[in-house]
């Protein structure tokens, strides 16, 4: 019952939203193009006309009809929710299967890729899709409009006339979506009587967008082109479901709702103790149900990432049957995609800013255990060269392409000299797919990249450095050196700088310590009540080595005072810059991503696995942390007491 409840918990928090208001916005800065938003996957409304001129629903998430089919076979529903509570969970899976297959058959394709029914999207034109036009006809229902808390927050100060919402049949490849996209340009243009337009993409919105940028972006009709967690590359999750391996990580998926409703509660420890591998089993069994009507979407089959597509293809696409569908997905994969960068660069010369910001070091949340947003891998989104899950470069790795400045990643997992765009693409550590608004960093970065000719690249604001760890309030606590880059340390350093992230919980710092060099931190730091919002400077001893490329963690322990889950850690990733690299051993390129803790060197490897089995580790590395911590700041605390 336990693992039912955290599941029900789970889905409930993934059908809610958070807004992060945008920070103030001067509208001189404005560079005064329309903003066309190009949404991720299956955003765009579709129907059909009936044999009788009726017009039919076909997608666009109808609630009333999954409740009726719900309730229609609420028996049945009922006994498979039993069973899923006792660990099976085919007989859900199948169910949930049927009645997929029966609510959306008319999303289906042939074998060769083309719609079984002609389908219409809502919202073609410029005038049909602007957000004031559409306010007055839905009379204020945001419905057909895309990522509307951002867009929202925008119109604040750009007008709602200045807002389009781009839709095109996602169902069909990149090249073709991206068509679509040229055609919706060139009616914004003329309705809006602007030369050029803004565009902010999203997921697949990024690999349309990153399509039409390569085969049309010489035209010069985009002035900023922002894409984020771009799927440029495919998905992850695509690979998982054609290949029929899905093992799901519930902890990812825990702390991607913890990040997307910015909790400051860790649900993600519902999860820990135990694995809840029943859901493998549903979405397993739900997943050739599910092929039957996405099987032949040549949008799925652009998902799969080029390194799985011969593979799957081979698998599960006939030939002759499909030899269209072949054709215009081999296309994509190698005329197109192996084109990105040099598509991105001839817009570039044609005038427009092309930007990308992707999230890396989090599994994705399907299993495929590469470096990802927890949806798209870091090298398809990016065309980064990224370590396995798990691992990092050895120390003193040099970068693969000599881009004239240092661009590996402060946890040494992630090489962005290979990136599409080295020098326009944004990286933030343990950021989640589609929460570009949930982090005060990539909501002004976003929001100056996309409205402003501020920024021309990564090396034009201290603000907005190429790498970044999250400042998403879940995470609770951030920290940094207080001359360094963030993310790296060199001799000027003389204090880590710590910051509550929480807005309603004060923080005491209960334990700050490194792994892989030797720094002691103040006592001050513990002594210390942090505000909501507010940062220490906390002095630290010890020598910073002399040496380049060497990667290190600092760790901070710390209670959220009034929290329901108080005691909490963060990990975060160094680099020291400070003199020669040393030497790199080209015989073990990656090591593992995590430093042996002064926790882990007191157990024997047998009472360390039985920890992580029952997720009990992290908790009592914690107490560990804090504990010697203040033991040590009470012994020294005497000894100056007893001096006087």
């Amino acid at each position: 019952m336990k693992k039912l409840i955290s599941v029900l918990l789970c889905v409930a928090m993934l059908f809610s939203s958070v807004c992060v208001a945008v920070a103030g916005f001067d509208k001189e800065e404005y560079n005064g193009y329309p903003v066309i938003v190009v949404p991720g996957y299956s955003s765009s409304g579709q129907y059909r006309i009936d044999e009788n001129g009726n017009k039919i629903h076909v997608w666009g998430v109808d609630y009333e009809e999954i409740i009726a089919a719900l309730f229609k076979n609420i028996v049945e529903v009922g006994i498979d929710l039993g069973s899923l509570a006792t660990g099976d969970g085919k007989k859900l899976g199948k169910t949930v299967g049927r009645e997929f297959v029966k609510l959306y058959y008319d999303m289906a394709c042939n074998p060769d890729g083309s719609s079984v029914y002609p389908l219409q999207r809502y919202c073609v034109t410029a005038e049909e899709s602007n957000r004031a036009e559409m306010l007055k006809k839905y009379d204020g229902d945001l419905i057909y409009q895309h990522e509307t808390e951002i867009m929202g927050e925008y119109a604040e100060y750009i007008g709602d006339e200045n807002i389009y919402n781009f839709n095109c049949d996602f169902r069909m490849g990149a090249p073709f979506c991206a068509k679509q996209l040229d055609e919706f340009i060139q009616s914004v243009k003329e309705y809006s009587g602007k030369d050029k337009v803004n565009i902010f993409a999203v997921s697949h919105g990024g690999q349309v967008t990153g399509t039409y940028l390569t085969l049309f972006g010489e035209k010069g009709d985009v002035a900023n082109a922002v894409m984020t967690v771009p799927a440029l590359g495919g998905a992850g999750l695509a690979y998982n479901i054609l290949a029929d391996n899905i093992e799901f990580d519930e902890e990812t998926l825990f702390r991607f709702v913890e990040h997307g409703m910015m909790f400051e509660t860790d649900f993600n420890w519902l999860v820990r103790a135990h694995e809840l591998g029943f859901l493998d089993e549903v979405l397993n069994t739900i997943t050739p149900y599910a092929r039957q009507i996405i099987g032949y979407w040549g949008s799925i089959w652009d998902f799969c990432p080029t390194e799985y597509y011969e593979e799957l293809k081979a698998k599960l696409l006939d030939p002759t049957e499909s030899a269209e569908l072949i054709e215009k997905s081999d296309y994509m994969h190698y005329s197109v995609m192996t084109d990105f960068s040099n598509g991105f660069k001839r817009a570039q010369k044609a005038g427009t800013a092309v930007s990308i910001v992707a999230g890396y070091d989090n599994r994705i949340v399907t299993g495929l255990n590469e470096s990802s947003d927890g949806i798209i891998t870091i090298a398809s989104s990016t065309g980064a060269t990224a370590a396995p899950f798990g691992k990092r470069f050895n120390d003193g790795y040099t970068q693969k392409v000599d881009t004239g400045f240092y661009q590996v990643s402060p946890s040494m997992t992630v090489d962005a000299s290979t990136s599409y765009l080295p020098e326009n693409t944004w990286f933030v550590e343990n950021f989640y797919h589609g929460m570009i608004y949930k982090d005060v960093y990539t909501a002004e970065l976003l929001k100056t990249l996309l409205l402003t000719d501020k920024i021309k690249d990564v090396h034009s604001s201290a603000e907005y450095p190429q790498f970044h760890a999250t400042t998403n309030k879940s995470h609770s606590v951030h920290a940094l050196f207080n001359k360094s880059t963030e993310g790296y340390v060199n001799s000027d350093d003389t204090t880590v700088i710590i910051k509550n992230l929480s807005e309603k919980y004060k923080m005491k710092i209960a334990g700050i310590s490194t792994r892989g060099i030797d720094l002691k931190f103040a006592n001050s730091a513990f002594s210390k009540v942090l505000a909501p919002g507010e940062s220490i400077e906390v002095k630290f001893s010890g020598k910073i080595p002399e040496i380049s490329r060497v990667n290190f963690d600092l760790v901070v322990d710390y209670v959220l005072l009034g929290s329901a889950t108080p005691m909490g850690e963060r990990l975060f990733n160094f680099t020291v810059m400070n003199g020669d690299s040393v030497e790199y051993d080209s015989e073990n390129p990656y090591v593992s991503a995590d430093l042996p803790s002064d926790f882990g060197k007191l157990l024997d490897k047998n009472t360390l696995n039985i920890l992580d089995k029952t997720g009990s580790r992290t908790f009592f590395e914690m107490l560990y942390n804090i504990i010697i911590p203040f033991a040590k700041y009470i012994i020294e605390f005497v000894k100056s007491v007893s001096k006087h």
